[in-house]
C-alpha cells in the first residue's frame, strides 16, 4: 500500500556543505535548484516547509590538519547537526526530503533516521557512482565525502590498510562513528548500490565481505527499471524502515557535467526518476535524498535543471500525485 502524505508532512531540509568534497562549488546546489525551478515555472519550493542546517564552510579557507581525514573536525560538526534535524523532523511524523552538498552528510542523516527510530532495522538504498565506504585507513584521497557509509556502520576496514592517521585523526574518526548514539548504525549487509561503477579495491573487499548487492548500470537496461526498484527493496525486505540516498553522479557523465565526480556509463534522466519515484512509494521509505549538484562545473544550470526535474518527480510520487 502506497503511502498518502498531505504536504505539511513533508519537510525539506537543506544542507549546504561542501567541506568534505574534493572539488568545490557543492555548497551552491541547494540554490541552483532553486533557480531551476524558478525557470520551470514551478511552484516546488513555496509549496514546503524548509529548513537549513547551518554549515561550516568557513574552515575551508584554514587548510585541513587531517590528511586522511580532510577538514574532519568540520564533518563531524556538520553531522551531529544534520543528525538532529533529521531526527527532529521524523519525529515530528513529516518525512525529510534532505537536500545536500557534498555526500558526507548523508552519515548525518542515517543517525538522525537511527536516533528517531533506535529500535527499528534500517536499509539503505544508495544510488551513487561510488561506494563511498573509505575509512581514513583506506582512503586514497582523504576526502570524507567518500566515507559516510563506513562512518555509519562502524567500519574501519583494516584488512585493507593503506594510512597511518595520527592519533588526532583517529580520535574524531571515532566520534564519527557515535553521532547519532554509540555503535553502528547500520549493518553494511543492509545496503543495496545502484549504478556504483568507480569502486577502489578495499571498497571491493567490503561489497564481497558483507555480501553486498551493486546492480549495475547495465543490469538496470537489462531488467528494467522498475523491476530494479522491485527487487532492491525485495532484499531489503527484513529492515523495518529504509531510507534512499540519490547522488545525480549516479547519472551518466554526459548528463553530470555539473557534480564534481562525473563518471561514464551512468543512468539516463529518465532512468533516476522511474527510480527514484518507485522506491519513494514504498511505505517503508522514511527519507530520501539528494546530493551533489555543482553548479560551478556546469553551463545553464542543467545539471540542476535534471536534478529538480526528478526532485519534483519523486516529492510527487510520495503524495500521491
Amino acid at each position: 500500500m502506497n503511502k498518502i502524505l498531505p504536504l505539511k508532512d513533508i519537510r525539506i531540509i537543506e544542507v549546504k556543505s561542501e567541506i568534505a568534497a574534493g572539488t568545490r562549488g557543492a555548497s551552491l546546489g541547494i540554490d541552483a535548484l532553486k533557480i531551476a525551478s524558478l525557470d520551470l515555472e514551478s511552484d516546488y519550493f513555496a509549496r514546503f516547509d524548509s529548513e537549513e542546517v547551518e554549515n561550516v564552510n568557513d574552515i575551508l579557507f584554514d587548510g585541513y590538519a587531517h590528511p586522511h581525514a580532510k577538514f574532519i573536525d568540520g564533518v563531524l560538526t556538520m553531522e551531529e547537526r544534520v543528525c538532529l534535524q533529521v531526527s527532529k523532523v521524523l519525529k515530528m511524523n513529516s518525512f525529510p526530503i534532505i537536500l545536500a552538498g557534498d555526500h558526507s552528510t548523508a552519515a548525518g542523516s542515517i543517525s538522525g533516521i537511527k536516533n528517531a527510530h533506535p529500535d527499528k532495522k534500517l536499509g539503505v538504498v544508495w544510488i551513487d557512482a561510488h561506494a563511498d565506504m573509505h575509512t581514513p585507513y583506506t582512503t586514497p584521497s582523504g576526502n570524507m565525502h567518500g566515507m559516510p557509509l563506513a562512518m555509519v556502520s562502524n567500519t574501519d576496514n583494516m584488512e585493507c590498510k593503506i594510512n597511518d592517521p595520527r592519533s588526532e585523526t583517529v580520535d574524531l574518526w571515532n566520534q564519527l562513528k557515535e553521532v547519532g548514539g554509540k555503535g553502528a548504525k547500520i549493518n553494511l549487509s543492509d545496503v543495496v548500490l545502484i549504478s556504483a561503477r568507480d569502486l577502489e579495491q578495499p571498497e571491493e573487499f567490503l561489497l564481497k565481505k558483507h555480501n553486498i548487492t551493486n546492480f549495475t548500470t547495465q543490469q538496470v537496461r537489462e531488467k528494467g527499471v522498475e523491476a530494479i526498484a522491485d527487487e532492491t527493496l525485495a532484499l531489503l525486505d527484513e529492515c523495518d524502515i529504509v531510507y534512499v540516498s540519490f547522488d545525480v553522479d549516479s547519472m551518466d557523465s554526459k548528463i553530470s557535467v555539473g557534480t564534481g565526480t562525473p563518471v561514464p556509463n551512468g543512468l539516463s534522466v529518465e532512468e533516476a526518476k522511474i527510480l527514484n519515484t518507485r522506491l519513494i512509494k514504498d511505505p517503508k521509505v522514511v527519507a530520501w535524498e539528494m546530493v551533489e549538484v555543482n553548479p560551478t562545473l556546469d553551463t545553464e544550470n542543467k545539471m540542476a535543471e535534471n536534478a529538480f526535474e526528478i526532485l519534483e518527480a519523486t516529492t510527487n510520487s510520495l503524495l500521491g500525485e
